[in-house]
């Protein structure tokens, strides 16, 4: 029985090799939940299938290399000319959420070779990556335009109810 299903695997490869390996975006969510800061904001729900539409299917725009696509960035093609499709396109597993933290940085310090020690962290690339497209294209931009703060940022940031309070002053 295992023969038949690797001869119907090599069948499907040998006569259809793009729907086995290429990702486009057909293959994502509709919407993702971009939950990462929960503890200040709440979650921002990304309408995944909006942006594929309008970008034309174009994942690369956004997933750069992780798609298997020809690279044209220069700077990418160096080390990534023949790279193929990644194993997961979701930033968070290639940018660290916490890039500033003790622990990250002495992974990055302990083998300085690599390439990507200048890699944005999580919340860098969501933004770099957003925002540069949100002002070119007329997308929201404001920070509260995409993320609600919960009560706990607005404590954090003295917002809100929290806001300090005007005190006027009184002249003699």
């Amino acid at each position: 029985m295992q023969k038949i299903y690797l001869i119907i695997i090599f069948l499907l490869f040998i006569t259809h090799p793009a729907d086995l390996i290429a990702m486009d975006a057909s293959d994502a969510p509709d919407e993702a939940e971009i939950n990462e800061l929960l503890n200040l904001y709440d979650k921002v729900t990304f309408n995944h299938k909006m942006h594929t539409d309008m970008l034309s299917d174009n994942c690369a725009l956004c997933h750069h290399h992780t798609t298997g696509k020809v690279l044209e960035k220069s700077s990418c093609v160096k080390c990534h000319k023949n790279s193929s499709e990644a194993t997961t396109v979701s930033c968070k597993d290639c940018h660290p959420k916490n890039r500033f933290e003790a622990q990250y940085l002495k992974e990055v310090s302990a083998d300085l070779t690599k390439y990507h020690t200048d890699k944005p962290g999580l919340k860098a690339a969501y933004h770099l990556n957003c925002m540069g497209c949100h002002k070119t294209m007329g997308g929201p931009a404001g920070c509260q335009d995409c993320h609600k703060r919960n009560d706990t940022g607005d404590k954090f940031f003295y917002s809100g109810k929290y806001a300090p309070k005007h005190i006027s002053q009184k002249t003699h």
